[in-house]
């Protein structure tokens, strides 16, 4: 574990590993200082992640995300947090080029933020940029099943492994980025009898959402499960809190007490007034 400023012991990359058959990783998303000083209470791995383009954004789909946008985001998530483990999501279009251009985006993202290491999307044929990147101090994080970032050409957000040919695919994306050297991977959307097979097999733990509750962790989007999203929430989340229904409230009681004059009252305002005092200099 490494130490923060604070005197907090923060996860490291070997502690989520040494997690894997032990007890479940609670893992969050953030994208705010506000939300990650709460996540950092309970989460081993809180993921700063490219959905920030739908949540906070209100974009359609998270390919729009730049880079830019990460780094700003997840430096808030890694100074305002002490005792998790932050990965910080690469987004679409600034690592598959190739294994060099991942390594100049994942090095400004780490070094920009201060996270601890990176997740990208995609299976085998991302294997060789995770290898090159973990062979070069980066610790990654893989992401398979659905891919957010490759819902225009894999027939929209689905559930995937229903069939023997991509179950085979998937599992297959699994071993190699095993292999390539990922210390986790996350399976999202994914037929939970595959999902615990993938997790029995490799030697990293597994991260489920919307997959099976054999995985090593779940994650949830944060704004998802306490009713901040603002839209309609996929099957798999469970909704803790409907903070949004509970904003709502507390703005038109504001609004209304101030059309009617009744805020400010008397314990809101200042009633009382220091003077002044008159500067003196001194010649």
């Amino acid at each position: 574990m490494s130490i923060h400023k604070s005197g907090i012991k923060r996860k490291t990359v070997t502690d989520i590993l040494c997690q894997k058959g032990q007890e479940p990783l609670v893992c969050l998303t953030a994208y705010t200082a506000p939300m990650a000083r709460i996540a950092d209470q309970v989460a081993d791995l809180v993921l700063v992640g490219d959905s920030l383009g739908m949540v906070l954004y209100g974009m359609e789909s998270t390919v729009p995300v730049t880079l830019e946008m990460m780094v700003a985001h997840g430096r808030a998530v890694v100074l305002a947090s002490a005792r998790a483990l932050i990965v910080i999501d690469m987004p679409f279009g600034y690592y598959q080029e190739g294994k060099e251009q991942a390594f100049r985006s994942a090095a400004i993202l780490m070094k920009e933020t201060g996270a601890s290491a990176v997740k990208l999307e995609g299976g085998a044929e991302m294997a060789e940029t995770a290898a090159f990147l973990t062979a070069r101090g980066i610790a990654v994080m893989g992401h398979i099943g659905l891919q957010p970032q490759s819902v225009h050409t894999s027939g929209g957000y689905r559930v995937t492994g229903h069939d023997e040919p991509e179950q085979n695919r998937i599992m297959n994306d699994a071993q190699a980025l095993t292999k390539a050297g990922v210390f986790s991977i996350v399976l999202e959307c994914m037929n939970p009898v595959l999902a615990q097979e993938i997790t029995a097999r490799i030697m990293v733990p597994t991260i489920g959402i919307g997959a099976s509750s054999s995985c090593d962790g779940q994650i949830l989007v944060t704004e998802d499960m306490i009713g901040l999203s603002g839209h309609t929430v996929p099957k798999f989340v469970k909704q803790y809190a409907d903070l949004g229904r509970e904003l709502e409230k507390a703005v038109h009681c504001y609004a209304n007490e101030v059309r009617a004059r009744v805020f400010p009252d008397e314990d809101h305002i200042y009633t009382k007034t220091n003077p002044v005092k008159k500067l003196t200099t001194v010649s």
